[in-house]
């Protein structure tokens, strides 16, 4: 006897007890819905998590010198503090980096101490001035409200243009940013033209952030470059849960730029922004630990119901087993035979879960405006589940059922 026929006698045995197979397939689906249904929100909710963070720059990270002083020394070597990242250092890094789904930005701090002048109106000596290229505010977290970002000739060219903070919008600009576009500001003596102006970010640790003027990285290069000038790189990640491997390839590329030998130590350190997403994955890993744990113990239920059924079954088809053996049978068709109703009624009810736990997924993500990915490795989670829970309920049912004497049985009433 083939699978087919097994699962067409299977299928056939579950409508003879349709309310009796119905009310186990229901525990079933309410367990792997559960399992599915959970875990795939917890996805959504990270991805949206994961979204809204690569918006606001939470999916980056920094290369920056190693700042430990000159004070140990270790095997005979002095060990010091990193040298600057240079520009070449950072354009060699950026034009090897190829992590997928990576963006790298560099950037440099020109003057915290800059006046900037719009006619008659003038800010104090307090502005930051920063050089930055134009991929810059896409992983930055600084909002374009009015204007534009630099584009490709003028970041190459270094050319005399500026994106200026919402602070200088106030005090220049009468508060109004649509005032401040193609104007000509005065920045330390030197005239850009302004080509956008910044949502308010507010102030965070020394940093006046609506105090900034953003000016092309090659410009920024020409006026403000000295020997052992100092330029940063971010670097932003798409997926952020794969931060670490992004970290860890940075780590080999940059030793590689500073040509550092396999036993000497990194010289630069890796700056995270990652933290509070790591919170929330560390959080939502005990969520789905519980999750995993209460749908087993739903499952389990189904299962001891499973085989209750299964041992009724055996039970009432005790002459059927006799006339199949009495036909030629085998013990191994038996075994077979209702093995395989226990996995169809268990997959049955996983499938049914299945489909509700992507719907809870699904009008999840459409409930918080977000992206919606199909849950892959939880629907084969659910499958192998299903597969485990109809063998163990089966499994001692069918084994009862293949030891039957052919002849009791063809007697049994």
């Amino acid at each position: 006897m083939n699978l087919l026929e097994n699962i067409k006698i299977a299928i056939r045995s579950v409508r003879s007890n349709i309310l009796r197979s119905l009310l186990t397939i229901m525990i079933i689906t309410v367990g792997i819905t559960s399992l599915v249904g959970i875990l795939t929100a917890i996805d959504t909710i990270i991805i949206s998590l994961n979204d809204n963070f690569s918006a606001v720059g939470g999916n980056t990270f920094s290369i920056t010198p190693k700042f430990d002083e000159i004070k140990s020394q270790r095997h005979g070597r002095m060990e010091r503090a990193g040298d600057p990242i240079s520009f070449r250092n950072a354009m060699e890094f950026q034009e090897r980096y190829n992590f997928p789904g990576s963006m790298v930005t560099v950037h440099t701090d020109c003057t915290s101490s800059a006046t900037v002048k719009y006619k008659d109106e003038k800010t104090n000596p307090t502005i930051n001035v920063r050089g930055v290229d134009l991929d810059f505010f896409e992983i930055s977290g600084f909002e374009i409200i009015e204007g534009r970002n630099f584009n490709r000739t003028e970041n190459a060219n270094g050319t005399h243009m500026a994106i200026i903070g919402s602070e200088l919008v106030n005090l220049l600009f009468d508060k109004n940013p649509d005032k401040a576009i193609n104007k000509i500001i005065d920045i330390d003596g030197n005239n850009y033209k302004v080509i956008g102006t910044l949502k308010s970010k507010g102030s965070g640790g020394n940093t006046q952030n609506d105090r900034n003027v953003f000016i092309p990285l090659l410009n920024a290069k020409q006026y403000y470059h000295y020997a052992d000038k100092e330029y940063n790189l971010d670097i932003g990640i798409l997926d952020a849960l794969r931060l670490e491997d992004a970290q860890s390839q940075a780590i080999g590329v940059f030793r590689n730029v500073r040509k550092l030998k396999a036993f000497e130590d990194n010289d630069f350190e890796i700056r995270k922004s990652d933290s509070l997403l790591n919170m929330i994955k560390d959080a939502t890993l005990k969520i789905r630990i519980a999750t995993v744990a209460i749908a087993l113990i739903t499952l389990l239920g189904a299962a001891i119901g499973l085989m209750n059924i299964m041992l009724v079954s055996v039970t009432e088809r005790t002459q059927e087993v006799g006339v199949r053996k009495a036909l030629g049978a085998t013990r191994n068709n038996i075994l077979v035979q209702f093995l395989t109703e226990a996995v169809v009624i268990g997959q049955i009810g996983g499938i049914l879960g299945i489909i509700f736990g992507i719907v809870i997924g699904l009008v999840l993500a459409i409930y918080i405006d977000s992206r919606f990915v199909i849950p892959w490795a939880w629907i084969i989670l659910g499958f192998m589940v299903n597969m485990v829970v109809g063998i163990f309920s089966g499994l001692y049912p069918a084994l009862k059922a293949a030891k039957l004497d052919p002849i009791e049985s063809l007697r049994h009433e």
